[in-house]
């Protein structure tokens, strides 16, 4: 076994090593979610089919994201911004395995965790109080492959975001710009079928819908047949991209370290 799989279960260990703040996590999840869902409700009872879901769908929707933002990580953040600030980095570029993909690795870890103790609350919550559209049995296999492919994508956004601390010295700004970015495109907010004209069909070719929207509309069977696999290709095609600019960025960062004597 290489070392790259124990890199992922030592990120699921870590991960689920606090159970009862991963419950409280969730437990926040499912109150927001709940105060998003009312939202939803009023503005699809004001307008009915609005960008193709019915009232369910926008509910249903609302708790898959919620469901989805300990995995996905939709608020950002890594633990490599910090060891490239106080230059720990240095020790990872000599471990048995490239950066990227070491932290790659750690943090489809680190998903699996926050899957495991974060998704179920809100899911199982919004199917109780409100009129739920559970996922065809034939839906899941689609899904699973759709959220490994969100979490990639989110992670190639958030490792470029980490590594540009080469050159900023601090990631506030920039954080604090993808989040912006990330909450409105992914879908986080409103679903991106309710984003007119332009605006929405740019929405939805961003890296962004990758993270949220596109799972969001695989679990609630939006897809079907050629569009499903296009839904997945688009995927696939941003988290291909997103991790090549990693690894172009990894490359030059090495040699800036090496340059200032790192």
């Amino acid at each position: 076994m290489g070392v790259l799989p124990w890199v992922w279960w030592y990120g699921v260990r870590r991960h689920t090593a606090y159970p009862l703040g991963s419950a409280t996590e969730a437990v926040t999840n499912t109150v927001f979610g709940f105060m998003r869902a009312y939202v939803l409700i009023a503005l699809w009872q004001a307008r009915p089919s609005l960008g193709g879901y019915d009232e369910i769908d926008a509910v249903t929707f609302c708790f898959i994201t919620q469901a989805l933002i300990g995995p996905v990580q939709i608020f950002g953040g890594m633990d490599l911004t910090e060891r490239i600030r106080n230059g720990d980095v240095a020790i990872d570029l000599h471990r048995p395995a490239g950066l990227q993909g070491w932290w790659l690795a750690d943090d489809l870890g680190r998903a699996a965790g926050s899957l495991l103790l974060r998704a179920g609350p809100p899911l199982l919550a919004g199917a109780l109080v409100f009129p739920f559209r559970p996922p065809a049995p034939a839906n899941l296999a689609a899904f699973a492959a759709a959220l490994v492919l969100a979490v990639t994508v989110s992670f190639g956004l958030r490792y470029l975001v980490a590594m540009g601390m080469f050159w900023l010295h601090d990631d506030r700004g920039l954080s604090a710009v993808t989040l912006v970015m990330s909450l409105f495109f992914s879908g986080m907010i409103l679903p991106l079928v309710v984003f007119p004209g332009a605006l929405g069909a740019i929405a939805r070719a961003l890296p962004w819908a990758a993270m949220i929207q596109v799972p969001a509309d695989v679990f609630l069977g939006r897809y079907g047949g050629a569009e499903l696999i296009g839904a997945l290709a688009f995927q696939a095609g941003w988290a291909a991209v997103l991790l090549g600019l990693g690894a172009l960025v990894t490359r030059a960062a090495r040699r800036k370290l090496v340059v200032h004597g790192g």
